[in-house]
């Protein structure tokens, strides 16, 4: 983990669910998986099923609503980035996460890139107009099992990039330009199998940048990077920012 590079080394780090799971949100691919558990909870968050289908979409609020994700704190794996970024050293992370969790721990909000949008807010898919996440849980509480916009009644949806959906371009530019820069590209419990923010690394190696996979499972990127940890990433995560902050 040595540095080659004489100026201060632009560090980005891309998280995926398995970064959260110690925070008692879910991953989706992973072996205890959403999606293994129940492969039909996909429709659930793809958009065509979504807009489409008014069950869908209450069954996709009572997930919602019984998931407890606004509840969620962060874990040790999010604080120790917190302190790669408060040591001095520029960083980006570029999340696949709508948690919020990173900002939640002390990440500036400039420095986290939400490639997969955020479920801390909620829009409107006719006016467009967005709201707190928190808001719309109570409405479903209060007996609304499929809230629609209070003003034009359009479909309520969380403010997330669905299967289905492109990404922000905005957002994706920002990260491509952050991979083109970086030396170090650390990718964190993240099974690098969802395009196109996987090919963030990509762009990271062919650059130049040095690339740190930290997941519990092999990822299609193994074998193009300097270090793979395998352990679990509440302990991993901590021990690799000691290390890059020592400069070794």
């Amino acid at each position: 983990m040595s540095r080659t590079t004489s100026h201060r080394p632009l560090i980005a780090v891309l998280t995926g669910a398995g970064i959260s799971t110690d925070s008692g949100i879910s991953d989706y691919r992973g072996p205890q998986g959403l999606w293994e558990r129940d492969p039909e909870a996909q429709k659930l968050v793809t958009y065509e099923y979504y807009v489409a289908e008014p069950e869908i979409r209450r069954r996709a609020w009572l997930m919602r609503r019984d998931a407890g994700a606004l509840r969620a704190e962060p874990n040790s794996g999010h604080l120790a980035l917190v302190e790669l970024e408060r040591s001095g050293l520029p960083v980006r992370v570029l999340t696949q996460n709508v948690d919020g969790l990173h900002q939640k721990a002390g990440l500036p909000e400039r420095k986290v890139f939400e490639l997969h949008g955020t479920a801390q807010q909620v829009e409107y898919l006719r006016c467009h107009a967005r709201s707190g996440m928190a808001e719309a849980l109570d409405r479903v509480a209060a007996g609304e099992p499929d809230p629609a916009c209070l003003v034009c009644g359009g479909v309520l949806k969380p403010a997330t990039v669905m299967f289905g959906e492109l990404l922000d371009p905005v957002v994706l530019d920002r990260a491509r330009a952050v991979a083109v820069a970086c030396d170090l590209f650390v990718a964190v419990g993240s099974t690098l199998q969802v395009h196109p923010a996987a090919g963030l690394v990509d762009i990271a190696v062919a650059g130049g940048a040095r690339l740190v996979v930290v997941n519990a499972s092999p990822t299609p990127y193994d074998a193009l990077a300097e270090e793979v940890v395998r352990e679990p990433i509440g302990t991993a995560l901590p021990a690799l920012v000691r290390r890059i902050i020592a400069g070794e």
